[in-house]
């Protein structure tokens, strides 16, 4: 399970850095957040924090911004979601959409205030690239979490506990 999860996160920063140079608009999808988002929302606290951090050190290395603000953004992200998930039931995903939204708004946020704290330049058009973030990333990270929900799901376990209820059930139909 750890492999497929460190998997995941290497492929999302590999995406999120090739397709930038593959087309153009593709840049405002932050594919790592999608994928520490979607952790979180499965309500493990340490795992999640460990893909944020590591997710976003990652982004780090290949970007040219500040070293260790996508790390310690979306570190922060992956917890507030987590012990959001933790008290309120998130599994249906229909709310995951807006908590997606809000995570993508946090980590705008978070980026452009320690970039300032820093005295690094900031994006010159903060609500722009913010509101085209927001929009690719939810959009995109609806489809996502639907790969990632059918890529961890654990089917074989579940066949195992039905056929296990499905022969207590025949034998409570022969004793009669």
């Amino acid at each position: 399970m750890k492999f497929k999860i460190g998997v995941i996160v290497a492929v999302a920063v590999l995406l999120q850095t090739e397709l930038r140079q593959l087309w153009q608009p593709l840049v405002h999808v932050d594919l790592p957040l999608v994928v520490v988002t979607y952790f979180a929302l499965r309500r493990d606290v340490g795992e999640s924090l460990l893909v944020g951090f590591f997710a976003g050190l990652a982004v780090d290395v290949f970007s040219k911004g500040l070293l260790g603000a996508n790390g310690f953004a979306l570190t922060l992200v992956a917890y507030l979601i987590a012990a959001l998930a933790t008290r309120v039931r998130l599994d249906n995903p229909l709310v995951r959409i807006p908590v997606l939204a809000g995570a993508t708004a946090l980590d705008a946020v978070l980026i452009v205030l320690l970039h300032r704290l820093f005295g690094q330049p900031s994006l010159e058009s903060f609500a722009e690239t913010t509101a085209y973030k927001l929009i690719a990333t939810t959009a995109a990270g609806t489809f996502i979490f639907y790969l990632l929900d059918v890529f961890f799901s654990d089917r074989s376990r579940q066949r195992r506990h039905f056929a296990f209820r499905r022969r207590a059930a025949r034998r409570s139909l022969v004793r009669r």
